[in-house]
């Protein structure tokens, strides 16, 4: 590499960083296809995930680029710094949409239910029953019995006690609401 002109070995780095990116993309992009197989996902939830990563990817390639390409480390670091303290007083004034993220990452890869389930999130005297509707980046989408349509946070999600409820358990609750209705009147 010595004998080479500047320019050529910056090409050649930058060729080399491109294509490390491109084999890492590659082998994300099949284990989140296997995990969207395994787990039955919808093929939406995996196009989210896959965004997601997309932005990361093109963070880090701006930053290789910038330091293959000679930028004046100092002045980079500088902004660099501001930038990230002035994101990290926005996150930390709303916690809330980072964890909600993180979570709705981690549920790809381990969350257990789909959309579809009837579920049972567990929250003392205020539990919910519903359908699964549908898996966003900030929350889960389920429509209880009464039809009522609840945005769930992801991160409480994760916190909370959730059961996925059969048939029979269904049937149950729809019995007991229809009781309590009769009893109304």
């Amino acid at each position: 590499m010595e004998n080479l002109p500047l320019n050529m070995e910056k090409i050649l780095y930058t060729l080399i960083m491109l294509l490390i990116i491109m084999i890492i993309r590659f082998i994300l992009s099949k284990i989140i296809g296997r995990t969207t197989e395994k787990w039955e996902r919808l093929q939406t939830r995996a196009k989210l995930i896959k965004k997601i990563f997309n932005y990361v990817y093109s963070v880090i390639i701006l930053i290789f680029l910038l330091l293959i390409w000679g930028i004046d480390l100092d002045a980079v670091g500088l902004f660099l710094s501001s930038v990230f303290a002035v994101i990290g007083i926005a996150l930390f004034a709303q916690w809330s949409i980072l964890s909600n993220v993180t979570s709705g990452i981690i549920m790809f890869f381990t969350f257990p239910y789909r959309i579809g389930d009837f579920i049972k999130i567990y929250d003392g005297d205020n539990s919910i029953y519903g359908y699964i509707e549908d898996i966003r980046s900030f929350q889960v989408i389920i429509q209880t019995i009464d039809g009522e349509v609840v945005a769930f946070p992801n991160s409480l999600m994760l916190l909370k006690g959730v059961a996925i409820l059969n048939e029979d358990h269904i049937q149950k609750l729809k019995d007991q609401k229809s009781a309590a209705e009769q009893a109304k009147q």
